[in-house]
């Protein structure tokens, strides 16, 4: 049998650094991504000055970025990050709903796609509502074919079964 995804000896798995002030909401997008075992959340940070810092020091492949936080928002965080990262942003905010100037300015800025809150900057129905978005964006940033999402299932059962 092959190694799995993310477990020594398999393939190796994307990086990804989660950016939201609210912790909830970067539990949320943990959880969320937990499905997939060939992406991996290596870091969190609670504004863009502290996205900055987690990016030049994590080398993340991905960085799932809110644009409304304290200190330095999400669009001066992506002007930033150019300089220090090579990382592929995707949006995931409130304020950036389809047809948004927070949208068009993100899009304008480098970022590989924009997904926005369902109900607000807490949304609790992320999950239900845009979990299989998430999951299928954050693969096609980093190059990977789109989500089984029955065989991310399986795997993470045999995980579970080998004690990982």
């Amino acid at each position: 049998m092959s190694s799995l995804p993310g477990q020594p000896g398999g393939p190796p798995t994307k990086k990804i650094l989660i950016v939201d002030d609210s912790g909830m909401m970067r539990n949320l997008v943990k959880q969320i991504l937990a499905v997939d075992p060939e992406v991996d959340v290596i870091g969190e940070a609670d504004n863009g000055q502290t996205c900055i810092i987690k990016a030049k020091e994590l080398k993340p492949d991905v960085i799932l970025l809110d644009i409304e936080m304290p200190v330095m928002n999400g669009l001066e965080a992506m002007k930033r990050l150019k300089l220090v990262s090579r990382a592929k942003v995707v949006i995931l905010s409130s304020v950036a709903q389809v047809g948004s100037p927070a949208a068009a300015e993100a899009k304008a800025l480098g970022a590989v796609a924009v997904i926005p809150k369902p109900s607000g900057a807490v949304s609790l129905d992320l999950k239900a509502k845009r979990g299989h978005e998430i999951v299928r964006i954050v693969r096609q940033a980093v190059g990977l074919p789109p989500p089984d999402f029955q065989r991310m299932a399986e795997m993470i059962r045999l995980r579970q079964e080998m004690g990982y």
